[in-house]
């Protein structure tokens, strides 16, 4: 298999914190450090992308395993995360440079 090898070789030869693009819009593999504890290793990086093509986040969520990925799908999949984000997002403060303006009156 093409993609395992070239994981392995990424594993083996690449630098710490060191991130390799996928075909896939928003998502990286990152070569992580050794630790006392363990090896070097692999872990995706989910960052969603703007029209654009640039990362929303400046930090995406890493999944290192699949137990974890089936962990994230299942926080995403309820339905009262949506409700919650959108009682945060009511109480938010509104952010600079989104007031429209009112007609053809130029606010100072």
């Amino acid at each position: 298999m093409e993609i395992t090898e070239n994981l392995r070789v990424f594993l083996e030869t690449g630098e710490d914190w060191e991130r390799k693009n996928t075909s896939l819009p928003g998502v990286s593999i990152i070569r992580l450090p050794a630790t006392r504890s363990r090896p070097a290793s692999l872990a995706m990086e989910v960052n969603p992308v703007d029209d654009n093509g640039r990362p929303m986040k400046k930090k995406g969520i890493m999944v290192m395993g699949r137990g974890e990925l089936m962990a994230f799908r299942q926080i995403f999949a309820n339905e009262k995360l949506e409700q919650l984000l959108g009682a945060v997002e009511a109480v938010l403060p509104e952010k600079k440079g989104s007031k429209k303006s009112s007609g053809d009156i130029l606010e100072i």
